[in-house]
């Protein structure tokens, strides 16, 4: 069938093709069983600077870095003509390797290509010196209003009003699924409201610094932007450009036109227009209205098909459509798309730092993997990482079951269902359904099934159905009810961390918590069960803001836990904004995520940059962190502030617009803070000359130390932005077993003066290994108290997770100490061949009592230069994997089970035929071999450095060698050192 029709059809037959949609991503609990798509893709790096950094020194090229406060014009002779000179230092490199296709020539704010490339050219390319570093391409994932009442932006004595900023003229690049130009947010003709752009009165040619244009494809022409909608691009070359997508996603527009949905969703949350009239169910809300309203936005489509049959975001597409934009002149970027926890290099992260080296302030979505701790995504210090919380808006109904008891829930329900049969979903499958699929309501007509999971009709017509939450869209479970005959839904959280959602349904649906779970089940069991779902009852005033039970929290895996992520909390739940009617039928919709509370900062960031054209990103990113509140976590009373609990889901608090625009002092930093923090952190190319700093000693407005070995020092500068000199003076809350000093005792600071302060933390009788949280206050006595979150976790040694010769730790105690070596243990090697696409299995068995194994593959020890994994399974579950760009992967197991594994190598891409390759590993035990013997402090004393010799001897050339050196002499201490080494 194909679906793709006229624009007017779209609109007039919107409704009757719900039957065959499934939700925008951000309403759903994830797919179950869709392997991530991958293609030959690899981002190349180079290492010249950008358009936008470059500041002279080749012969024949002026510079291009804008001035403070300009932006880039592509059009300008100097910039066409070094940005063809990067073209043709890229098209060289490319030729030494023999050529590859090119899908993008980056160079505004990321100096590099995209080429699809064999394994064999990309090990070439990253030996080139003309090139800094080479990733692998990746997909990912799109990460799915009475919000500016909430905010303080609506009213008589509001925010817009008060300040008179409302985003006039600035853009907001949306780098997400497109946008739907008709939508009545995006309209540029919204009579006397004075939306849009004054009545259409205003072009848009009008605007200062603005490049970009309206990029014409399927069912989109030039004349579908407006005034309001500014500009559209799109980009597909990593799903195969339009051959690949007509071909993948049918269904597709293959445009900046938005099928999903989520695209229009971030875009009219973060710019859409105000007061703009709700139709469809959501009518009971009236109006809308984005957070900044007379902003202007720009549709970057980037991301495809996220459903219903999977697909994603390329990180090459979304690196080309994140250079465009800074080129166009956006002033703001909002990302909410999936990234990288741990690598600052990613190259969507070094897009987005060059962009805000550019003035360009970037908004992302800190991942919806919550409550578990340490997922945070998109580490990198100069985005503002954003998480998701409740707003005030209720929307409940009752389920009153035919024994009289009821349940209030969550809901958007505008009508009634029952009295009717009550079942289980579990109850109502067909012979040999699948019983967790069932439960999920999860049946094969979804588009994703498991098992043979089906409903039987006959068991679910007429019916209220119960079903419970996970594996599968919740609004695709009500879908799925409806499609069988059933005319309600209860829809049961399985967990206590899982939050209670308002979605729009396909039958009358009620949404509970676990606690209700049981006893709804039970009854739902006896014979004659019946029950009641009542229309939904919308209000205010609810206790708000909690942190989304799906918002990811820190602390960070990257940079050793230095840096606190999320930075600020924003409203990401239930949120009521525009989409695509292609998804649903529908021009408004509900959905949650951290996709959600992003474009609530871009909007934000976008008011600032009216309000506050002279501050920097990372000024406005600091007012917003330093003037945030918490939120109410940990149920009456709420978590105390200090709690490192609440500090890891809600960053520095949530955002407070109105106070931030007086935020009294502003930790600022630019390229080059972030440059030694990425030099500190992840030393490699770019570093030459760079001095390195601790993650932790980077200028952001809050204080976090992963691994604190008893004392350290933290400095921060401070600028004054509250008009007139001020006395700050400081004070820490919390940080209970710490002894905390701020030198100096008081801050004299001139209007728009910058001075720095040290915060020294030394542990006393904090435990060990275990995060302490805090607040230091600076305040000046007039009304301003600058609020920095601080978290930090002491250890007992700070020591390398591997070396290969003498090394530094730092203790964290005082008393005797002690460094033993075990091993070194030579490598086991085992040999194979394999194609692109192929696999080989190789069974090692490891004894039992093993401290440590490691099984690994060396780009040189392959026959020719290629692309290989490494996955190890124990009984058919996967224990470890590795699958970088080239073959070196290590898959690295700490105390191992005894048994026989299975080590697969897989041939992700081998340039000719079978690549021959060497399989190594190690069998790592307690004891020390004789080889290396190990020279250490005897005593410890806190906060010294303490030099670790170690000496081998009768170690075989050609062998690699494996052991460690294990701690003693402090409960706590960590795990043991690896050694590594190559005679």
């Amino acid at each position: 069938m194909n679906f793709k029709k006229s624009v007017s059809g779209w609109l007039i037959a919107g409704a009757s093709l719900a039957a065959f949609a499934t939700t925008a991503t951000a309403a759903s609990d994830g797919i179950a069983g869709k392997p991530a798509p991958t293609n030959n893709v690899y981002i190349v790096q180079m290492v010249d600077s950008p358009v936008s950094a470059y500041q002279g020194g080749i012969a024949g090229f002026a510079a291009t870095k804008p001035r403070k406060g300009n932006k880039i014009d592509p059009n300008t002779p100097d910039v066409v003509r070094y940005k063809d000179y990067l073209a043709s230092k890229q098209d060289a490199a490319l030729a030494r390797v023999g050529g590859g296709k090119k899908l993008y020539n980056y160079g505004y704010v990321f100096s590099g290509f995209a080429a699809e490339l064999t394994a064999a050219q990309a090990s070439m390319l990253s030996l080139d010196k003309s090139v800094l570093t080479i990733t692998k391409d990746e997909v990912r994932h799109l990460q799915t209003a009475s919000t500016p009442a909430f905010l303080g932006l609506s009213g008589d004595n509001g925010f817009w009003k008060r300040f008179n900023a409302t985003g006039e003229n600035v853009i907001i690049g949306i780098v997400d699924s497109g946008a739907w130009p008709e939508h009545p947010s995006l309209s540029d003709r919204t009579g006397s409201s004075g939306n849009g752009s004054k009545d259409g009165k205003l072009g848009y040619q009008q605007i200062p610094g603005w490049n970009g244009k309206c990029e014409p494809g399927e069912a989109f022409t030039g004349s579908d932007c407006n005034q309001k909608l500014i500009g559209a691009r799109y980009y597909n070359a990593g799903w195969g450009g339009n051959a690949g997508i007509d071909t993948l996603f049918p269904f597709e527009f293959n445009s900046p036109r938005d099928w999903d949905g989520h695209g229009t969703h971030t875009a009219t949350t973060s710019g859409g227009n105000a007061n703009v009239t709700v139709t469809g169910p959501a009518a009971v809300f009236k109006t809308i209205s984005g957070i900044a309203p007379r902003a202007r936005i720009a549709a970057y489509k980037v991301c495809w098909a996220d459903q219903p049959n999977g697909g994603g975001c390329f990180g090459a597409d979304s690196v080309a459509a994140i250079d465009q934009a800074v080129a166009d002149g956006v002033d703001v970027i909002n990302f909410s798309i999936s990234g990288t926890s741990t690598n600052f290099r990613d190259p969507v992260e070094i897009a987005f730092l060059f962009a805000a080296d550019a003035g360009v302030f970037v908004a992302a979505s800190a991942g919806n993997s919550g409550p578990t701790a340490s997922t945070v995504a998109h580490p990198s210090p100069w985005i503002t990482t954003v998480a998701a919380g409740t707003h005030d808006r209720t929307a409940t109904t009752t389920l009153t079951l035919g024994n009289g008891a009821s349940y209030t829930g969550v809901s958007v329900a505008g009508s009634s269902a029952g009295p009717a049969p009550l079942i289980r979903s579990v109850d109502a499958g067909v012979a040999g359904a699948n019983a967790t699929a069932l439960a999920r309501c999860y049946v094969a007509e979804d588009g994703f099934a498991v098992g043979a999971a089906a409903f039987d009709r006959s068991k679910v017509a007429g019916r209220i159905v119960v079903c419970d939450r996970g594996g599968n869209a919740r609004v695709s479970k009500s879908l799925a009810v409806a499609r069988f005959g059933g005319i309600g839904m209860v829809l049961t959280n399985t967990t206590s961390a899982q939050s209670l959602n308002a979605d729009y349904h396909s039958v009358p649906t009620v949404h509970l918590t676990v606690a209700s779970r049981a006893a709804v089940h039970a009854y739902a069991q006896t014979s004659g069960a019946t029950a009641t779902i009542a229309a939904a009852t919308i209000g205010f005033g609810n206790p708000a803001p909690f942190t989304a039970g799906f918002s990811s929290r820190g602390p960070l895996l990257g940079a050793s836990g230095d840096l606190l992520k999320p930075d600020l909390i924003a409203p990401g739940q239930d949120i009521l904004a525009g989409v695509s009617p292609i998804a649903n039928g529908r021009l408004f919709d509900l959905l949650s995520g951290t996709s959600m509370s992003s474009p609530h900062v871009a909007g934000l960031a976008a008011l600032f940059k009216e309000l506050k054209p002279s501050w920097s990103p990372m000024a406005i990113k600091s007012a917003l962190m330093t003037t945030g509140t918490d939120v109410l976590d940990g149920g009456t009373p709420p978590a105390a502030e200090t709690d490192p609990v609440l500090i890891f889901s809600q960053g520095a608090g949530h955002v407070q617009p109105t106070a931030a625009t007086n935020p009294g002092l502003v930790f600022d930093s630019s390229f080059g803070d972030w440059l030694a923090f990425i030099c500190g952190v992840q030393p490699g190319g770019g570093c030459a000359g760079v001095t390195p700093i601790d993650a932790s000693n980077l200028n952001v407005a809050s204080i976090a130390i992963g691994d604190m070995a008893g004392t350290q020092t933290i400095t921060r500068r401070v600028t004054n932005v509250g008009g007139n000199p001020a006395t700050y003076t400081p004070s820490v809350n919390g940080m209970a077993g710490f002894s905390v000093v701020i030198t100096p005792a008081s801050l004299v600071l001139g209007a728009g003066e910058t001075k720095s302060f040290t915060v020294a933390v030394t542990r006393a009788t904090a435990a060990l290994n275990t995060y302490t949280g805090g607040q230091l206050r600076l305040a000046d006595g007039a009304g301003h108290s600058v609020r920095v979150p601080i978290v930090v976790r002491p250890v007992a040694l700070a020591a390398p997770a591997e070396v290969s010769g003498s090394y530094n730790v730092k203790f964290g105690f005082t008393g005797p100490f002690s460094a033993t070596p075990r091993g070194l243990v030579p490598a086991a090697t085992a040999s194979g061949a394999v194609a692109t696409g192929g696999t080989v299995d190789i069974l090692v068995t490891l004894p039992a009592s093993l401290s440590y194994a490691r099984f690994a593959l060396f780009d040189t020890e392959v026959s020719q230069p290629s692309d290989l994994d490494l996955e190890v399974y124990l009984n058919g579950t996967l224990v470890g994997s590795s699958g970088g760009a080239t073959t070196t992967e290590a898959v690295n197991l700490l105390n191992p089970a005894a048994g026989t594994y299975t080590v697969r190598v897989l041939g992700f891409a081998v340039p000719s035929g079978a690549a021959n390759f060497k399989l190594f590993s190690w069998r790592l035990g307690t004891a020390d071999a004789g080889n290396m013997t190990v020279t250490a402090p005897a005593n410890a004393t806190i906060g010294q450095v303490g030099t670790i010799t170690l000496q081998t001897s009768g170690l075989t050339a050609g062998t690699k060698y494996l052991g460690s050196v294990v701690y003693g002499g402090s409960a706590g201490v960590p795990n043991p050192t690896i050694v590594r080494i190559d005679p």
